[in-house]
């Protein structure tokens, strides 16, 4: 019975771990999110009520002496409990809950961010409106209190874009585009995740959101639109030495290019490999030399030629890449 008692208050505590501010449903900072968390609030009680009496009910018919329900009576309790009441209830909760899937309204001035997945990365392009676009890749900065249309599609296979405390799930197919109308409402960073099955790293798959007030991101994005202050070391002869240059952009420096991420500001973002790794110089170094450790499946090739020093020295100038 010890036992029992300690596996009945462990399993709600090891349940909640996995739980956090940064990645939860339950912890939204986006309209949308919030509005999911209170249907979801009312038909958690609603359902753990129905439980109850469904279980009080059950309990009154194993006490009751047998007889005690004729046939008819049986029928009436059949009908009314197992019909006409459900049917109201689940009538009435379709019309609370249909205000709640109105579609956002979005204005043609709102900004555009559109987000492409591929294996196993985003690529994001800024649409403000009357302006160039700025193109990024594995990390959205997003302004709190204004409306935010996110164009969602696909390089390759399916995916799909979910950004927990923001707004619901939404897939990302090759050939299509689908919109996502979001608003936050409270600064801070968040996470994001792939939640389609899209190949060997799919887990491996998430984005960083950073929600920021107007004018901070404002001025974010005007210095995204600025070309890239890069140096003329040793890392960047190996950049162009090695053809990296033909897959990555880096604005200002290179031609334009579709194949890789973009790396104009890479040096300003928080993490590398798409959310999964810190930015450091050595796990910049390490990613170059074998991506696939990291990611399995990557279609970056490994440049294991390259030795840990030149590793380093093309990591060095990446992350000066601010």
């Amino acid at each position: 019975m010890r036992g029992n008692h300690v596996a009945i208050a462990v399993l709600p505590a090891c349940l909640l771990s996995a739980c956090n501010r940064h990645q939860s449903t339950l912890a939204p900072f986006g309209a949308d999110a919030a509005d999911i968390r209170h249907l979801f609030i009312i038909m958690l009680v609603g359902a753990v009520i129905i439980a109850g009496a469904v279980a009080l009910l059950m309990r009154h018919a194993v006490r009751a002496p047998e007889g005690a329900i004729s046939h008819q009576k049986g029928m009436r309790i059949v009908l009314w409990l197992g019909g006409i009441i459900p049917t109201i209830v689940l009538m009435g909760l379709l019309a609370y809950s249909l205000p709640y899937m109105r579609p956002r309204p979005v204005a043609p001035a709102d900004l555009q961010i559109a987000v492409d997945g591929e294996q196993f990365w985003w690529r994001v392009t800024y649409r403000p409106a009357g302006a160039a676009p700025v193109d990024s890749a594995n990390e959205i900065r997003i302004p709190t209190g204004r409306t935010v249309a996110f164009r969602l599609g696909a390089g390759d296979v399916v995916h799909s874009f979910w950004i927990p405390g923001l707004a619901g799930k939404m897939d990302m197919i090759p050939g299509r585009t689908n919109d996502l109308i979001v608003r936050a409402d409270k600064p801070g960073r968040y996470r994001g995740q792939c939640a389609e099955f899209c190949g060997l790293s799919h887990a491996l798959m998430a984005f960083d959101v950073i929600a920021m007030p107007p004018a901070a991101f404002d001025t974010w994005l005007a210095g995204q639109r600025r070309p890239a202050q890069a140096g003329d070391g040793e890392g960047a002869r190996l950049f162009a030495a090695n053809g990296c240059n033909g897959c990555h952009a880096i604005a200002g420096v290179t031609a334009p290019t579709r194949i890789g991420p973009d790396l104009t500001h890479f040096g300003s973002r928080r993490t590398l490999a798409a959310g999964i790794l810190p930015m450091t110089e050595g796990h910049v170094a390490a990613f170059i030399r074998h991506p696939e450790k990291t990611k399995p499946g990557v279609r970056m090739p490994s440049f294991s030629q390259l030795s840990n020093d030149q590793a380093l020295a093309l990591a060095r100038y990446l992350q000066g890449l601010k």
